[in-house]
């Protein structure tokens, strides 16, 4: 019997290198390779998909670059995790749980979305 191919894994591969103006000089920046997979990228990619402003600052993005740091406040009672999967909005830093590469695109979408809406940018 045939594989299924995952046809959002092929996309979110296919869009490694790319930048997009997002208007009012915001633009977002797709970072994606495969890899061999480990505990930390159990999934076989690596990404950075990221939203920056005018000067450059990351204000949303969701990675797997490193593993998240500790979580303060009751959440510090739960372990750190061992996937490097998180999210970054503006300087907080939480856990993201990967599910499939359309939910990754699905999830980063609905962030650059609510980050540009909260700054007034209309795309």
């Amino acid at each position: 019997m045939m594989k299924k191919r995952d046809h959002s894994l092929e996309l979110l591969l296919d869009l490694d290198g790319l930048d997009f103006a997002q208007g009012g000089g915001y633009w977002i920046k797709y970072e994606v390779s495969a890899v061999e997979k480990t505990t930390e990228r159990p999934h076989g990619i690596k990404y950075s998909l990221t939203l920056h402003d005018p000067q450059g600052e990351r204000i949303f993005g969701i990675d797997n670059a490193h593993r998240p740091k500790k979580r303060l406040g009751p959440a510090a009672r739960s372990t750190r995790p061992k996937a490097a999967d998180h999210m970054h909005r503006g300087g907080r830093e939480c856990t993201y749980e990967f599910e499939s590469a359309e939910t990754l695109l699905v999830d980063f979408d609905k962030g650059v979305n609510a980050a540009l809406k909260m700054r007034g940018i209309k795309i």
